[in-house]
């Protein structure tokens, strides 16, 4: 069955189709929810209630653009909610300075380390910078979904990708030390 006959037939709660799109979706949308999730257990959390969502309103699709890139919005949306909801958003002075950019030598850490280190960021440091770096949001838009300044939105990936830095050269540094014998 192609994706148009499945998410018709989701629309009028088959729940076999239902089961079906979960299947087919929830590994990737799984893997979105732990950009933005600290662990997990909150990611599942945030899986769950985006499916949720998504079979809720899947009537509303109406065809304009991907059906997978409106299932993402929703998820990303659940997790910005929940983040609203669970942490008060605390304005930072605007002191972001040059570009922060990752050496080459930390390019080797696996991706798996490199998510775990995204997933340790203050709550506001991961969304602005999975929104912008990851999603390619603007500054424009996250400070819309996040209701902080655009400047704020720029701090915060700054100090994201500082504190990202700082992390991934850490770790290069325990690998390097841990190869040499030390």
């Amino acid at each position: 069955m192609n994706l148009d006959q499945l998410v018709k037939r989701c629309s009028k709660q088959d729940i076999k189709a239902q089961e079906e799109l979960y299947n087919l979706y929830k590994v990737p949308l799984f893997a979105l929810c732990l950009k933005y999730c600290s662990n997990s257990s909150e990611a599942e959390d945030n899986l769950h209630d985006s499916f949720i969502e998504i079979f809720a309103t899947i009537k509303k699709f109406n065809g304009k653009g991907s059906f997978e890139g409106w299932m993402k919005r929703i998820t990303i949306n659940k997790a910005i909610t929940k983040y609203k909801k669970s942490y008060s958003l605390v304005p930072i002075k605007d002191d972001y300075k040059d570009e922060i950019s990752i050496d080459e030598e930390v390019v080797d850490i696996p991706l798996n380390d490199i998510l775990k280190h995204v997933q340790n960021l203050p709550h506001q440091y991961r969304l602005v910078f999975n929104l912008y770096e990851l999603e390619d949001y603007s500054h424009k838009e996250i400070a819309c979904m996040l209701s902080i300044s655009e400047s704020a939105s720029k701090s915060n990936l700054h100090r994201a990708k500082a504190k990202l830095k700082e992390q991934l050269l850490l770790q290069k540094n325990i690998q390097t030390k841990k190869s040499n014998g030390k």
